[in-house]
């Protein structure tokens, strides 16, 4: 992508943040390995994408979430989270990375409807901006829900019981970058080179990542020289706190994605990394740091397996839209106005969350359980875990 003239306020800010990530590679001898470059771009405090107070959702921002398309998409979600809370009186929602808190407005007026209120709505977010946004949100549109809502610095109590929520929040981890050598596996770093930052490979592979590769190539056959993708080394742990400390319930992870077969298929060699910039994607993460998101494709099956490790149970695996059909969209959709311009416009918003062209198909959920043995409904039509 063609860099766009930026005005003095996000100059600024890409200075700032180039700045805080050229001291770390001379810290480190020179270079970063991408996966820290990447935590760095996204969430390093007062510099990170996603911490940096920037404007970054909805049609002035520079991405559109499935929440702030239609409030349909949290209604659904509201409609799986009642049935696990119906079985977990006194039971919270756990909710990562709430954006704009629109879908924490919408979950929330859902399920006052349904009589299917949370004890408390949790919210973790690090970025004190959003967390603001949040407040101003929830304050606007769910008044009298606003004292159920608590922000979170850290995961919950351990015993903690309730349903986690997590929309595009596993895009945005992390990940490391591997290329096949002609000697074998070669990891991405990034270093600082005539005025900007440049990508570097090397040959001296983790051990982890080398032993992950290894695993990948054991299972799918060699990778081809040449043949770069990525890997997400942090999924593990992360589901490894969250079994922890859930002591009961369930996890609904929606993101796009694929199953591992066709992550790293052999023609999409070049692996997934995605970066939106005011509504424009390019793959290239090295530019606008600071101002951009940074996100890569999830490997479901390796979120499963994951899982599995954690202790956790694997409930369901399917489509967006799949899950929303599943969780009563049709029935939501035939409550709308009898005014023809808003049912003209909640079709559009129909069509948008679940099209196979748009986000229908392209988007999945995986479920999980802890301690739970409920058939969730959002999987009872179009399982797809057999294929993970």
């Amino acid at each position: 992508m063609q860099a766009p003239a930026l005005n003095a306020d996000q100059q600024a800010q890409l200075q700032t943040t180039q700045a805080l990530i050229r001291e770390q590679i001379a810290q480190a001898g020179g270079c970063l390995p991408f996966d820290v470059f990447m935590e760095l771009a996204l969430y390093a405090p007062g510099a990170g994408y996603y911490v940096n107070g920037t404007h970054k959702f909805g049609v002035d921002g520079d991405f559109v979430t499935a929440p702030e398309i239609s409030p349909l998409f949290s209604q659904c979600l509201a409609a799986q989270a009642a049935q696990v809370l119906e079985q977990l009186p006194g039971g919270d929602i756990l909710e990562f990375g709430a954006g704009s808190g629109a879908m924490a407005a919408d979950v929330l007026l859902q399920l006052e409807r349904l009589d299917q209120l949370p004890k408390r709505y949790l919210i973790l977010e690090l970025s004190p901006g959003l967390q603001a946004r949040q407040r101003e949100t929830l304050a606007q549109r769910a008044p009298g829900l606003l004292d159920r809502v608590h922000w979170l610095q850290g995961l919950p109590e351990p015993g903690w019981r309730g349903v986690v929520l997590a929309n595009e929040v596993l895009d945005a981890m992390p990940v490391h970058r591997f290329r096949q050598g002609a000697a074998g596996c070669e990891e991405l770093g990034v270093h600082w080179q005539d005025g900007h930052f440049a990508a570097r490979w090397q040959a001296d592979c983790s051990a982890t990542l080398q032993a992950r590769v290894a695993e990948l190539a054991d299972r799918l056959g060699a990778f081809s020289e040449g043949y770069d993708s990525e890997i997400n080394l942090r999924l593990d742990g992360w589901l490894q706190a969250l079994a922890q400390v859930m002591g009961q319930g369930a996890l609904i992870l929606i993101d796009y994605g694929y199953s591992e077969r066709e992550y790293y298929h052999p023609e999409r060699s070049g692996g997934t990394l995605i970066c939106h910039y005011r509504h424009r994607a390019h793959a290239d993460p090295l530019q606008l740091v600071g101002l951009q998101d940074i996100t890569a494709n999830v490997d479901f099956s390796a979120v499963a397996a994951a899982a599995l490790d954690a202790g956790l149970s694997l409930a369901g695996y399917t489509t967006q839209a799949h899950f929303l059909i599943n969780n009563g969209l049709q029935a939501l959709l035939a409550e709308a106005s009898a005014d023809t311009h808003q049912q003209v416009q909640r079709l559009q918003q129909v069509k948008q969350l679940t099209l196979p062209t748009t986000m229908g198909e392209r988007f999945k959920v995986i479920g999980l359980q802890k301690d739970l043995e409920l058939p969730l409904q959002g999987f009872v039509m179009g399982d797809m875990r057999a294929y993970l």
